[in-house]
């Protein structure tokens, strides 16, 4: 014995969700990725841009290949550093990690002499 099975489909509009809410999930996850991933991101990236353009002679610097050296000459894109007495690089703008503050610059020298 075989009998007919019929599925019940949806009928008229009632069982469709809203055009919004569809999209809520998707729109929920996107401002997460936002508020903990781009938004920082964009916020470090502004914080590097207003250091680098604030770099100034007699700066002692780190580059991002772990360097240090104090600026000797400075340029719209590089940036001579003197890394060692008599030892002089030219490295680009953008490769500068860290500005060093003069305090703790002469605290590593003094230790370094005794």
């Amino acid at each position: 014995m075989i009998t007919t099975a019929y599925a019940m489909g949806q009928s008229g509009g009632a069982g469709q969700a809203g055009g919004i809410a569809g999209f809520l999930p998707i729109i929920i996850l996107f401002a997460i990725f936002y508020f903990l991933l781009i938004r920082p991101q964009q916020k470090k990236a502004k914080e590097h841009k207003a250091m680098i353009s604030n770099l100034k002679k007699g700066v002692r610097i780190v580059t991002s290949g772990g360097i240090y050296g104090t600026i000797q000459s400075i340029d719209d894109t590089t940036i001579g550093l003197e890394i060692a007495e008599k030892v002089k690089i030219k490295i680009s703008r953008g490769n500068v990690a860290a500005v060093i503050s003069d305090t703790e610059a002469v605290q590593k020298e003094d230790k370094k002499k005794k």
